[in-house]
């Protein structure tokens, strides 16, 4: 499905930012506003960070995109996906996708607490092996 029908999936107008939005972050995976603003201005020198959050806060509204909360770090942003858990470096702020069955955990969780889950996220901080070699 190329972006601009992505986009139109979940009532999104398909404006040139967005589906640069879309193409950079395919592209990246995970970047937060600092670095998705950055990468925009390459191609749009006028665009303002104003606008990315616009634009950013309508896709999470509308489930198109996913913010990944990081502690003590910027939380990121990325395209929805599959259920998936993250793995995030606490010296370089790189984070990776984890595909891993959380049913089991979800299912304890929900039968410990009674609560009826609406979303869950499962994130893993450590160091990566770039970072560990660089001792």
């Amino acid at each position: 499905m190329d972006n601009t029908a992505l986009l139109q999936k979940y009532s999104l107008k398909a404006t040139p930012q967005r589906l640069e939005i879309v193409n950079v972050l395919s592209t990246h995976g995970h970047m937060n506003v600092n670095e998705l603003y950055s990468t925009l201005l390459i191609k749009f020198p006028s665009i303002s960070l104003a606008t990315i959050y616009k634009n950013i806060n309508i896709m999470l509204e509308k489930g198109f995109l996913l913010e990944v909360k990081l502690s003590e770090q910027k939380n990121v942003f990325e395209l929805v996906k599959d259920n998936h858990s993250h793995v995030a470096c606490m010296k370089c702020s790189d984070v990776i996708d984890i595909d891993l069955n959380i049913e089991s955990i979800v299912n304890e969780v929900k039968k410990r607490s009674n609560y009826k889950l609406e979303s869950n996220s499962l994130i893993f901080n450590g160091v990566c092996p770039r970072c560990s070699a660089l001792k």
